[in-house]
């Protein structure tokens, strides 16, 4: 094969992909049709996620459990984080939003309280941590008044309704393992599970800091959701017409994490609770297991 030929099919399969990402936007003659594919598209979108290789107990020479938070300040991490809209449309969704939309479909079919996967959560216990209601001072005054002890028969007006959205979430813990595969020679990451984090709904529009540490919504088991992460589609800012995938992103590390536990004989304990109020020695505490992970692949090379 000549070069002028591999340059065009490689052209082709260029021309390919931005036409299969444009989501037939380019053809539509209504709004409806845009994002719709023909048949032809359908069969030739035989797209999934990227199997994990299968890995035996044996083949596993070292590996350390960590816990990490991605929080979403960062600039390497918005988009985990935006849109925070809920209007933009199927295709554009944050992490946040598509986790949700999931679970109370039904296609995310089990949630858990810790990242132990000890229990399962339903969506009635989910709820008092994602949403409340609460009668307002005047609604208390318009019960006394009216001899009315049933508070379903407070008019709305007397009533205050917060529920956890997407702007909410400020960061994402994330439980993972690293390995060396004494087979290929070389240390490699799994995500094991993920967990949206957002202050207490009941504290979170109070004026008190100390209230509104994030904590775990609820934890998903990662390799159960895959298909649900690769459908899902983030903002590509460098490249608009073609969109990474969640999967490919979490997958692929493009994230800023902070470790913030590790497997330990202390019962798992964090970091914050054996460094205690010193915010830079737990940062310093982070790298150096960060570190103590990485120095064991240049260590297997070192003669």
């Amino acid at each position: 094969m000549n070069l002028k030929s591999f340059l065009c099919i490689g052209l082709g399969v260029v021309a390919t992909n931005f036409m299969f990402a444009q989501a037939n936007v380019l053809n539509a003659k209504i709004p409806e049709e845009i994002g719709m594919k023909t048949e032809a598209q359908l069969l030739l979108d035989n797209d999934k996620p990227l199997e994990y290789g299968y890995v035996g107990d044996r083949d596993i020479l070292f590996s350390k459990m960590i816990w990490e938070k991605v929080v979403l300040d960062e600039r390497v991490n918005f988009p985990l984080y935006f849109p925070i809209e809920d209007n933009l449309g199927d295709d554009r969704k944050s992490l946040y939003r598509v986790l949700m939309d999931n679970i109370e479909s039904g296609m995310i079919s089990k949630v858990y309280a810790d990242a132990y996967f000890t229990e399962e959560r339903t969506m009635e216990d989910l709820a008092p941590s994602l949403k409340k209601e609460e009668i307002t001072d005047e609604g208390i005054d318009w019960m006394n008044a009216e001899g009315i002890s049933d508070t379903s028969q407070v008019p709305e007006e007397f009533i205050i309704r917060r529920e956890i959205g997407a702007a909410d979430i400020s960061s994402y813990l994330i439980k993972g393992l690293w390995y060396f595969d004494k087979r290929q020679g070389e240390l490699k990451y799994r995500i094991l599970a993920i967990a949206p984090a957002a202050p207490d709904v009941n504290f979170i529009d109070s004026d008190d800091e100390a209230n509104k540490e994030p904590i775990g919504l609820f934890w998903v088991f990662y390799p159960e959701i895959r298909d649900i992460m690769h459908d899902a589609k983030a903002f590509n800012n460098k490249n608009s017409a073609v969109p990474l995938s969640f999967d490919h992103l979490l997958n692929s590390r493009r994230f800023s994490g902070l470790i913030y536990k590790e497997e330990n004989v202390y019962g798992d304990r964090e970091v914050k609770e054996y460094v205690a109020e010193n915010a830079l020695m737990q940062l310093l505490e982070s790298e150096r297991i960060k570190d103590k992970i990485r120095n064991f692949e240049q260590d297997m090379w070192s003669y």
